[in-house]
This record gives C-alpha cells, structure tokens and sequence, in this order.
C-alpha cells in the first residue's frame, strides 16, 4: 500500500458547508491519500489531466451488446454510435449493465462486450481499465438468469440463518460475474427491512432483525471479495446507505422521508454497514433518502456531507469508494437542477456517479465546479485515488480481459448448480399445516398447479414429473378474473391436491389473488398455499390451512420447493421477517424466527 502524498493533497481546511451565493466547500478533510491507495494508483493519478480524473468519477449505461456496432441510443443521449466510442469519447471510469441496455443476452457475448469495452478504455486518455458493473443482487433482483447459476436472493438466505450459506452463495455469483468480465456487483443489499410496506426493498432485504442482518451482510462481501489481498475477485458494494429499509415510498419516483432519530440508526439501520466496513467491502452505495433525524437540512442522504462524511466516513471509517445510486432516480432530483447534482454528491463525500440524467453536461459540471473553485481538485484527486485503487486491488490493472472460450466452463457449472440447490433447500419455510398434510405422501397420484407466474407455475409442475404424478397447471396471473377462478377451482376438484403460488396477495387492493384462494378453499380437496416472494401472503387468508414461503419465484427456489412438499428434504427455513395480521400492521400474526420442521 501506498504512502506518498501528492501536492494536490494539501491538508483540507475544515468541514464542509454550503455558503453564501450558493458556493459548494468540500466536508472531506483528509491530509493525505486514502489509506487503501495502491502505488499503482498514485502512481497514475500524476499522470492525469483534470478532464481523465472527472470521467473516472462516472459509471453510467451504454447501449448495444457488442463494443463495436452502432445502437441508436447512443448516438441520441452521448453523440456517438457505440458502446467503444462512450467509452473514448468520456474517458468513462465505469459502466454498468441492463437488459433494457441491450447488454445481456449469454454469458460468452457478456465477455466479449466487456473485452470489447476493456480495450477501448486502454486505447483512450490514461489507459485505465473500466469499472464493469451490474446489480446482481439474486432473487427478485437477477439481471443474468440461466445459464448462470440463479440463487433465489436475501430474504431466502435470511430464512436459512446460515453465514456459511450467504458466504457460498456471493463467492458463486462473484466467481461467475468475473468470468464474463464484471468487476463490481452493486450487491448485497444491507437495508433493514422493518417496514412490511416497503415497495422497493422487501425481500431484497436478509431481515428485519439488524443482528442478523449484519450478520449475513459481512458474509456476502467476504464472499464477494474472498479475502482483502485476493486478486481477480469483483467488489462488492453495500448498498442503500444509510438505510432503506423504513419506507413505503419508492425512491426511484419520490424522496423517501425516514423518521429514525440518530439513535434509532444506529441501532436499526448501521448494524449491516458497520459489518461490511469491518470486513473491508470495497465500496457502499448511497440512498436516496431523507433522514431528518441525522441531516435536518432535508437534503437526501447522497447529496449530504453530515451522512457521506460524518456518519459513513468519519463514524463508520469507511476509507473505500462511495457510489451513489442511479442520479436519474426522482428521489435525488426533488430539490436541485439536474446539473447540480453531481456536483452536490462530489461536495458530499461521494466518489462514483451512477447514471447521471445527462452524461456530457454532468461532466462538464463537475469541470467548471473545480474550475471555479466550487470543489476542490484535491478531493477529486482523493476520490479517483479510491476508485483506481479499488480496481488495483481487484486486478482489473493486472487482468483486464477474460477468456470468452473459458466462459461455458465457469457459468453455471454443475458444481454450482448443486451448491445453489442445497443452499435454496435450506431457505423454504413452512409457516403453517393445520392439517397435517405435509409431507406429501404415496396417496397423491395428482396435482394441481396454479396461481401466480406462468413461468414459476411451469418450473413447479416440471419438478413434479419424476415424481411419476399427474400433473395439471393453470396460470392465472396476479389478477384473476371469476371466470379464472371459476375454471381453477373446477379443476382442483379434479385432484387430489392443489398448490397455489401467490405473489402480493396482501397488498391486492382488488382482492383478486385472495378470492382465487377462497375458492380453492372450498373446493373440497386439500390446498397448499406458497408464497413465492413476500412471506406477508400468508396470514391473508384464514381458509387455507396449509402455507409456505420460499421468498422467491425462480426455478431454484420451486425445486427446493417440490423437495419439501414431498419429503425428500426437511424444512428448515424460518421466517426472517413477522407477519403482520393484513388489517392490524401492529400485530403478528407468524413471529420472526416461525418455522415448522420435522
């Protein structure tokens, strides 16, 4: 590690305010380099113009999935044809991937992109590998499905309890994402979910305990990264600081309002960022969240030097790389003009600009704000020392390519494929069988199938069929019409048992899910009940006697599930979140820690 200063590191002069006439003074106050700085990063940053040190500071989209072939999206947001050219013209620090960018579509083409885009940012201004990144959180957040491994995510793997399992599942997505050329996961997610109404959270989240939270946090980035000196890992991100688990708001079209006073945070919401800074996690991800209680100037957390410098940098010691979420995100533009905002996250304490509304005119902000002396180039030095020194340790500088030809042979291996079931099998949760049904046993000959998702109804009866069984399914969406409901039930009473998977049936303010599982009720023949994703779906409806959780919908989490429900595996899962009673939030209808095993 590095121990040089540099001249445009002078000791900084005081905590950050913003003044009169709107002028942005830094809050960051370090003397010297970040400690984790790599001499290959100081070593860089001398050789850098003003112009190479601000394009690292942004990670944004680009359109296509091949380097090289024009995508017309590109040329209307960043003037030019394709995804190599935004790259060179931007002297871009990072990117991140989407399907709706056209990026995804096989692991093999995922490499050659990220091959193809690796060697446009050699070929341009100071030769610095690129930040390749994606939110593969797992579960309801996948953005690359089969053939790589598919785990079924947070709250899952909160019900199993396990640090090791959390472990095991992050070093499987992290050793597949490097082998396509990824070199940051925007994962794991350590918000608290407490907030059973949270739409964008939920089970993103491990818990609603912190402990336990924490807990799971610290194992996923040490699964993530392995060990602090290991090389060709990905970096993990901890994300969304200082936490978004209290809301009912989305911040995606609305700044969330936390009411947590400073002790309430630190009791609720810290506990999981503290664990990932304790175990080095390379970079933590910003909310775009108001917390009074901690900045009562009604800024959101990422455009808050009290949050990004006091609480994250100064209290937690965070000396990694912070990134805000997306800045095309409504919640941060509530309060201030599109261009000002990078500038106001840099003043902050971030380091690494997601997604900004408009690339060209966000540079170009940042520039003149140095410039003219709003930011200081000294803390800009400090940041892309974080971020070059992020990529060193993670030997994007050493490694910047991967082997296309290499990339079947390490996606989706059978090895990993057996570890994701085995940890999935651990995950399902039965939370109530008043009739004793479960297992089922040798005297059902068939099964009926329906409910939510076509492709996740699909998954379930596919499972079923080296079970030798009879097996029928219908889809009915989120929304079943009567007529829906009235050809399901007619069909369960043509078997012996019917599973019906719901997805928001608490929440359907057209009670459309529950009315389906009032009739099946009354079919006549027994019904297990599934919720493959909010565990809330169980206490509402009282008729169903059989229930279970998976926290998931993915093909994975249907087979451990079909594993339960005929006994080739005992249930071990245990509700990582309560259960409220659906009309009174203030009481429990399962517990936290609930599960039925035999």
């Amino acid at each position: 590690m590095g121990t040089a200063t540099l001249g445009t590191l002078a000791a900084a002069d005081g905590a950050g305010e913003r003044g009169d006439r709107g002028r942005v003074h830094s809050a960051r106050a370090d003397p010297v380099p970040p400690p984790r700085t790599t001499e290959w990063a100081l070593r860089t940053l001398r050789n850098m113009s003003l112009r190479q040190k601000v394009g690292q500071l942004f990670v944004t989209v680009v359109y296509g999935a091949d380097a090289d072939a024009e995508h017309p999206t590109n040329r209307a947001e960043y003037g030019v044809a394709s995804p190599a050219e935004v790259v060179r013209r931007y002297l871009l620090g990072g990117v991140i991937h989407f399907s709706w960018t056209d990026s995804l579509h096989a692991p093999g083409q995922i490499a050659e992109l990220s091959n193809g885009l690796q060697r446009a940012a050699s070929g341009s201004g100071a030769g610095i590998p690129l930040t390749i990144a994606t939110d593969q959180e797992q579960g309801a957040v996948t953005r690359i499905g089969e053939p790589a491994t598919v785990l079924p995510g947070n709250m899952a793997l909160g019900a199993a309890r396990d640090p090791r399992l959390a472990n095991r599942a992050a070093r499987i997505t992290g050793r597949e994402l490097r082998a396509m050329g990824f070199t940051q996961d925007f994962a794991p997610v350590g918000d608290v979910n407490v907030n059973p109404e949270n739409p964008v959270i939920g089970v993103r989240s491990f818990a609603s305990d912190p402990g336990l939270a924490a807990e799971l946090t610290r194992a996923q980035v040490s699964g993530y990264q392995w060990s602090a000196a290991a090389r060709n890992t990905i970096s993990a991100t901890a994300k969304h600081f200082p936490g978004h688990g209290d809301t009912s708001v989305d911040s995606h079209t609305d700044l969330p309002v936390i009411d947590h006073d400073e002790r309430q945070w630190r009791r609720l919401d810290a506990p999981p960022f503290r664990a990932a800074i304790d175990e080095g996690v390379d970079a933590v991800m910003t909310g775009h969240l108001k917390f009074p209680g901690l900045d009562p100037s009604g800024e959101p957390a990422t455009l808050s030097p009290r949050i990004l410098t006091g609480l994250l940098r100064q209290e937690l010691g965070f000396e990694g790389v912070v990134v805000t979420d997306s800045l095309r995100m409504e919640g941060v533009h509530k309060l201030h003009p599109t261009e000002e905002i990078p500038v106001l996250a840099l003043a902050a304490g971030a380091d690494q600009l997601l997604m900004p509304e408009n690339l060209p005119s966000a540079i170009e902000s940042v520039i003149g704000a140095v410039r003219s002396g709003r930011l200081s180039e000294r803390d800009v030095d400090r940041s892309v020392l974080r971020i070059l020194s992020m990529k060193d340790r993670r030997g994007s500088v050493s490694n910047p390519l991967v082997d296309p030809e290499a990339v079947e042979r390490r996606i989706g291996t059978p090895h990993h494929r057996r570890q994701a079931l085995r940890i999935t099998d651990d995950t399902v949760t039965v939370l109530r069988d008043d009739a004793g049904t479960l297992p089922l046993g040798a005297a059902v000959g068939s099964v009926f199938v329906t409910g939510w998702g076509e492709t996740t109804t699909a998954a379930l009866a596919a499972e079923l069929e080296p079970l030798r069984l009879r097996t029928e399914t219908l889809h009915t969406g989120d929304s079943p019409d009567s007529e829906v409901v009235i050809d399901a039930t007619e069909r369960a009473g043509r078997h012996d048992v019917t599973i019906v998977l719901t997805n928001g049936a608490w929440r359907d303010s057209g009670n459309a899910q529950r009315e389906l599982l009032w009739a099946l009720g009354g079919s006549g023949k027994p019904v297990v009940a599934v919720a493959v994703r909010d565990p809330y779906d169980a206490a509402c409806v009282d008729d169903i006697q059989v229930w279970l959780a998976t926290y998931s919908y993915r093909k994975v989490s249907m087979e451990s599930l079909a594993r339960v429900l005929f006994g080739r595996v005992s249930p071990t899962g245990r509700l990582p979140v309560p259960v409220p009673e659906p009309d009174r939030p203030d009481r429990e209808r399962y517990r936290f820690g609930h599960g039925i095993t035999w």
